[in-house]
């Protein structure tokens, strides 16, 4: 019997994404700034920001362009580009960018044409995300304002079966994923069309190759 798709991703060089494309880091320093370029970075435009001779990188928000001003601080306006704590932001105002926690540069809501919405302030921050979940903030936690630029980035047909390939190959993601019904019984073991039903349930002990479906479930089925 062959490697399966778990053995595979555990051991194999293949499934790691290429981190030389990703042109720069996003960052928030306390400045006035000017943008002095834009540039192209997996899943999004960065923006070149120069300040007192020092040059940094953040994601670019919509309608921006080289030569605009950007804030980043506690006082800045309320204005497209700049960066303030989420307790200076106004209810209801697009953001991305978020910080998970007071300093580290942003984690939430980075890819291109993604926005969240405060929906409430009291002690903490109530975010609503691209996905309608919330997620709760620390009032001091950072965040951009307005919408991630690059918008329908991945609304363009594909057309071929060889473009997605290729897209697939350079994020570093398994392609064709096929299901273990469809494989023959040396290839997966649930593979195989010619023997009577084997279980789905698997012990928790079991080998890496046939550690596959229910492992280790107490019951299987739905609830009567």
């Amino acid at each position: 019997m062959g490697k399966i798709r778990a053995q595979k991703k555990g051991k194999s060089k293949r499934f790691r994404v290429p981190k030389r494309r990703c042109k720069a880091v996003s960052e928030y320093r306390e400045c006035k700034c000017e943008i002095v370029d834009i540039v192209h970075s997996i899943g999004r435009p960065m923006l070149k920001i120069k300040s007192d001779e020092k040059k940094f990188f953040m994601i670019a928000p919509e309608n921006v362009m080289v030569g605009d001003k950007i804030e980043i601080g506690e006082n800045a306006d309320i204005k497209n580009g700049n960066v303030l704590p989420l307790k200076k932001i106004p209810e209801g105002i697009p953001i991305f960018n978020i910080e998970g926690t007071p300093g580290d540069n942003g984690l939430f809501i980075k890819s291109s044409g993604g926005l969240g919405i405060i929906i409430s302030k009291d002690k903490k921050c109530v975010v609503k995300f691209p996905s309608r979940k919330t997620r709760i903030f620390n009032l001091k936690c950072r965040a951009t304002i307005g919408t991630v630029a690059g918008g329908g980035r991945v609304d363009k047909p594909i057309v071929k079966a060889g473009t997605k390939h290729k897209m697939m190959k350079a994020k570093g993601k398994l392609y064709p994923i096929v299901s273990g019904t469809a494989m023959n019984p040396v290839d997966h073991p649930f593979g195989g069309k010619t023997r009577p039903g084997i279980p789905k349930t698997i012990s928790r002990h079991a080998p890496p190759g046939a550690k596959v479906g229910s492992i280790a479930a107490k019951r299987t089925g739905k609830k009567k």
